[in-house]
């Protein structure tokens, strides 16, 4: 896959290169070219061919996050001991 988009990146530098050295091309119209004929279609694609493996992860995340034990503290219980913890400080108003 890396190797298909490497390819296809050299490939529009090249055209990027020509189209900036070429008697009737400009240095906007080469980034342009670079934009619409390279990067953005590419980090589309990409982003497009990496969704399984994203799902992969996600997936095995939660399976990792649904097997830990009890006695490991999590996000939710700072201590991991069901309690709420004793050193909560009160939050002051202020009257007006």
């Amino acid at each position: 896959m890396y190797l298909v988009a490497i390819a296809w990146m050299y490939v529009v530098v090249m055209m990027t290169v020509v189209e900036a050295t070429s008697a009737n091309g400009t240095v906007l119209g080469a980034i342009f070219t670079f934009v619409l004929y390279g990067a953005l279609p590419l980090s589309v694609v990409l982003y497009i061919l990496r969704s399984p493996g994203r799902k992969r992860a996600r997936l095995a995340a939660e399976k990792s996050a649904e097997n830990v034990p009890a006695t490991e503290a999590s996000p939710s219980e700072p201590d991991g001991s069901h309690h709420a913890s004793g050193d909560t400080v009160t939050p002051e108003r202020k009257e007006a």
